[in-house]
């Protein structure tokens, strides 16, 4: 492959990525690292993002996926960013980062309970789509409390994905899709609320302004160059958040469910009106195409508890793998398979279905293992039932978007890291009953960035030029019927369970995987 190629830089929860792509939409080269968040002392449940070390890492990642291209900085035409959603980073009138967290630090709970008692909590929900567990409004009330000498030097504010354009360009900017995440949009005209960042506590004149994506906001610095290899004076365009723009990347359409699967599971569908729900279950997003918003269900951590388990209790696997020059999931995935549907028995509790009202998941467990076969419940169970526990949130997902729209779904579309076995394709095609579409490119979150960069460039002409061919799919699982039937049985069984189990957490005898402020 040969350039002009577009960069995806991709700030995801667990890891960071840079993704080469080709004018046609073909990866050409990446680089990725992981990477994680710390607690702050004396802060519970407060986690920061380190700038000094992300941005490191982001540069490292274009670094290699310069050379795994065979390219250099003048063979790019333009960057776009994607990252987490809800994570955000103030600056002082220096532009110097002053705090920044990811998006599941909720160190604020005393505020976020303090916006649910005083009945603002719903009047922001629905207006911006989210709750204020894991959104701005919280955490700035918190910097009010614990560090006003941060919220009083504040000079701007921005999303993650708007912190790599920063980086790139020194440029200050957001765009619908990221910004709409901070919980302080007005989703219908997809622009900061006249009213949230206020209530929130927010100084004036610190919000950024919003473009659509695509739109190129400022080139590549020289410093920025000399760190990444990039060009100085590459173009930069704005991207957006990693769910929409995976959806982007995938070819998506109006009312399609999609799992957009990485270190977290968005379980989403595409409306043409900002669909609020009524019980504050699910949230609501801008998507990055103007006129169209993103209904969607969070499956927490589904794709990190497989990473923590790989890290935990796979080094055997890891060896295999590394000795035959395959992911380390290929080899966990074999040993899963040669387990049938509901794992020997062997259930995992993990992610709960979102509540945004009250989230809080149970203390992450295995339960009921056969202590007379420890074969049956082994390593291999145990990832089974990882990829068991992410689907039944899926279907529990599916139906709650199926009865607030009044959809029926009759397939899926299964994109991002997930998507690229094939054990965890066909545990969703049997727990949900449907056929599981696998799309040509998988790391369609950092194809959605590339767009955005394509269309920055003048590549393409807008956004949707490349969907009929990103509707192309490479594989298709269907139901296996006598499996279907069994999860049946076992999806019911498993939400009863996991009801019970969250009910001892609660209890304080055990500690939950986590919980939003204010739940």
């Amino acid at each position: 492959m040969s350039g002009p190629y577009l960069l995806a830089i991709d700030a995801g929860t667990g890891s960071c990525r840079a993704v080469l792509f080709t004018e046609t939409g073909e990866q050409a080269g990446a680089g990725q690292r992981e990477w994680t968040h710390h607690e702050p002392p004396g802060v519970p449940g407060g986690q920061d993002f380190d700038v000094v070390a992300g941005w490191q890492a982001i540069a490292a990642c274009v670094r290699d996926a310069l050379r795994a291209a065979g390219a250099s900085g003048d063979d790019v035409a333009a960057v776009a960013a994607t990252s987490m959603r809800e994570g955000m980073v103030l600056y002082d009138a220096g532009g110097r980062e002053i705090f920044a967290c990811p998006n599941v630090d909720s160190r604020a709970f005393t505020e976020a309970e303090d916006l649910i008692r005083e009945g603002a909590a719903e009047k922001i929900y629905a207006e911006a789509g989210d709750w204020v567990s894991i959104t701005s409004p919280a955490r700035l009330r918190w910097l009010a409390r614990h560090r006003p000498d941060i919220l009083a030097a504040t000079a701007s504010l921005g999303m993650l994905s708007d912190w790599i354009v920063y980086r790139l360009t020194g440029e200050h900017v957001t765009e619908p899709s990221c910004g709409s995440s901070s919980g302080m949009f007005s989703l219908a005209s997809r622009r900061w609320s006249p009213s949230i960042p206020a209530l929130s506590g927010l100084p004036a004149g610190v919000l950024p302004p919003v473009v659509d994506p695509g739109t190129v906001v400022g080139e590549v610095s020289a410093a920025a160059a000399a760190l990444t290899g990039l060009r100085p004076g590459t173009p930069v365009a704005a991207g957006g958040g990693d769910t929409q723009l995976g959806l982007l990347g995938a070819g998506a359409q109006r009312d399609e469910y999609t799992v957009v699967a990485g270190t977290f599971w968005q379980n989403t569908v595409l409306l043409a009106d900002p669909l609020i729900d009524p019980r504050i279950r699910l949230r609501t997003l801008c998507h990055v195409m103007p006129g169209e918003w993103m209904l969607e269900g969070i499956g927490f951590y589904c794709g990190m508890s497989m990473r923590w388990f790989r890290d935990a209790f796979c080094d055997a696997e890891v060896a295999r793998a590394r000795a035959r020059g395959v992911d380390p999931y290929v080899v966990m995935e074999e040993i899963a398979a040669a387990v049938p549907a509901g794992s020997g028995g062997v259930i995992a509790i993990l992610s709960n279905l979102m509540n945004a009202k009250r989230w809080a998941h149970a203390s992450p467990s295995f339960l009921q293992f056969d202590l007379h076969d420890p074969a049956a419940s082994g390593r291999g169970a145990c990832v089974r039932a990882i990829e068991e526990a992410a689907a039944y949130v899926a279907r529990a997902h599916r139906d709650i978007i199926a009865e607030l729209t009044g959809l029926r779904f009759g397939e899926l579309v299964f994109t991002g890291g997930a998507g690229r076995g094939r054990l965890w394709p066909q545990i969703m095609a049997d727990v949900l009953g449907v056929p599981v579409h696998i799309p040509a490119v998988t790391e369609s979150s950092a194809l959605g960035a590339a767009i955005c960069a394509g269309v920055g460039a003048g590549v393409y002409s807008d956004l949707l030029e490349l969907r009929p061919g990103l509707r192309r799919r490479t594989a298709t699982f269907e139901p296996d019927q006598a499996a279907a039937a069994a999860y049946d049985e076992q999806y019911a069984a498993w939400r009863e369970i996991y009801k019970r189990m969250l009910e001892i957490t609660d209890d304080g005898l055990l500690s939950p995987l986590w919980r939003a402020a204010g739940a």
